[in-house]
């Protein structure tokens, strides 16, 4: 079990949070959310002992083991991928080296194999004859097969690192495992993975997540981050979300009645101040009106974008044709004869295990790169706009504040025109003024998403587009692409985001697409479908 009391963390006069009690116990997996910088991942951090608080204290069960997702992806580059999956458990890791270097010594005395004896008795306590096998089946599950164990980590890509060290985490059953953003980087299938392992996992959990599918699947508890101190809902995100916007509305209710019986009171008071004969009424009744407060309701600090794509023409029947297309990247096929007409209305979402063949069709379609073979034709009524998964070249080295870099976009060059959707995106007053090289991930992807707006485009084009944003503002995204007339295209590894805006379902895969009119959750449930993804990844599609 882990605990906090009093627990207040301070930098200079921001309060981040104060005297934070909390118990987080076994058999149960908690879902740290709040609003971009309200300190979910610095809550983390305090649980870990990575940083000290101002006051209070974190307090852990003796004896308990702490796993913690690590962040730095080039910590263990000269390491092998299995061994760096172990060293999750560094008593275990300690324990198998002093074994090694015994054995290896050439003067082997009897002291040296009493020691030896004590720590095998210690290395099986720990199930260590287990623990390649288990390190082994954590990586299958998590897409990185058998032939890249051996390697070492330096050799693999960005986002096989990252799968490596959630293996590392999970590794070895601790007793308290921390996850900051676990599912970013992960394709679908390693996503359901390892939705399942939590699901099974007996031990305490904490996660910091803005995939809403997932909370919703591993959370038994919500523990909402807001006005500087943290609360505790019982249920999975959904639940949270109907129970908090259910409690707000009883209070304003609450306050109606209120705001009711004060507005009577005051036209008594009125009515017959005057009145010689009610006077002690009207009295009485004042004196009442002046002790009925209106609860003050704290508006919550999460702030919601308004994200709305309003095309400036309907798009006629012919849209989009593909024929054919194919490309190598570093020499490898990311792209084998895809073909595929593009109906009116059709939102469209792409998905399959490898995320550079999506990417590199986006950027096909929007004439960034060519095609080694094939071609394609967009109808002459539709007009595109494009968010793209690397958006650096929008951003790098640009001295304009917003203000300015958004004008660039505008066919209205008007100041106030350009605020209007600066705003809407929650960059109103000295937000707006920022220098457009000096933005955070999320905050670019706000001015991004701007930018598609002023587009007018009838046909929207998006890469990974919850990328780097907050719930909130995912929430909004989501909301608005709901509600779009036009016809897009998209890549996401966000169930939820698929769920709810796809009506057509193409599978990017080695074997051929998959291509489907069809909800997500009925196209994962087709068995061609489930087929694609087992051969892939063994062990992440359940029975």
């Amino acid at each position: 079990m882990i605990s906090t009391s009093g627990l207040t963390l301070q930098f200079g006069k921001r309060i981040l949070f104060k005297d934070v009690n909390i118990k987080f116990t076994p058999g149960n997996c908690y879902g740290i959310i709040g609003a971009n910088g309200a300190g979910k991942s610095t809550f983390l951090r305090l649980l870990s002992g990575e940083i000290e608080p101002s006051s209070g204290m974190v307090d852990l069960t003796p004896g308990e083991r702490m796993a913690v997702l690590k962040q730095n992806h080039y910590e263990f580059d000269e390491c092998e991928v299995l061994r760096t999956v172990i060293m999750g458990h560094k008593r275990l890791v300690e324990i198998m080296d002093a074994k090694d270097a015994l054995y290896a010594k050439p003067d082997f005395s009897e002291e040296d194999g009493m020691r030896v004896s004590e720590l095998e008795c210690e290395f099986a306590e720990l199930d260590g004859w287990e623990a390649e096998p288990e390190a082994a089946q954590l990586l299958n599950g998590l897409g990185i097969p058998e032939e890249q164990h051996s390697m070492k980590m330096a050799d693999l890509t960005g986002n096989e690192k990252v799968r490596v060290l959630l293996a590392q985490a999970l590794f070895g059953n601790p007793d308290i495992l921390l996850m900051d953003e676990p599912t970013n980087h992960l394709d679908i299938a390693s996503i359901n993975w390892l939705e399942n392992f939590l699901a099974e996992f007996d031990n305490t959990v904490i996660v910091v997540s803005h995939d809403r599918h997932f909370l919703n699947h591993v959370c038994t508890h919500i523990a909402d981050l807001d006005f500087g101190t943290m609360q505790l809902y019982t249920g999975n995100y959904d639940f949270w979300l109907q129970s908090s916007q259910l409690a707000l509305q009883m209070a304003k209710d609450a306050n109606k009645k209120k705001e009711e019986k004060i507005k009577e009171l005051q036209e008594f008071v009125q009515r017959f101040s005057a009145n010689a004969s009610k006077s002690k009424q009207a009295t009485s009744r004042k004196k009442l009106l002046e002790k009925i407060t209106l609860d003050d309701i704290k508006p919550s600090s999460r702030r919601y974008p308004y994200i709305a794509f309003q095309p400036e023409r309907e798009a006629g029947d012919q849209l989009l044709t593909v024929e054919n297309i194919s490309k190598t990247i570093d020499g490898v096929k990311v792209l084998d004869h895809v073909s595929f007409t593009l109906q009116k209305g059709d939102k469209v979402a792409f998905v399959g295990p490898d995320s550079r063949g999506k990417t590199v069709l986006l950027q096909i379609l929007m004439g960034a790169i060519e095609p080694d073979e094939g071609s394609f034709k967009w109808g002459v009524t539709t007009t595109q706009a494009y968010l793209p998964k690397d958006n650096s070249s929008f951003f790098d080295g640009v001295e304009f504040n917003l203000v300015d870099w958004l004008r660039q976009y505008s066919k209205d060059p008007d100041e106030s025109f350009v605020r209007g959707f600066l705003g809407r995106m929650l960059f109103s007053g000295e937000e707006s003024q920022k220098k457009a090289k000096v933005l955070s991930g999320g905050e670019k992807v706000r001015c991004m998403l701007s930018r598609m707006m002023l587009s007018g485009a009838n046909v929207l084009l998006l890469d990974d587009p919850t990328n780097h944003l907050d719930l909130e503002t995912i929430t909004a995204l989501n909301d608005g692409l709901i509600a779009f007339k036009g016809t897009m295209l998209f890549v996401s590894h966000d169930h939820e985001f698929i769920q709810t805006i796809a009506n057509r379902i193409i599978q990017l895969a080695p074997q051929g697409i998959v291509d489907r009119v069809t909800t997500y959750d009925e196209f994962l449930e087709n068995p061609t479908v489930r087929q694609l993804l087992a051969e892939k990844y063994k062990d992440a599609i359940p029975e």
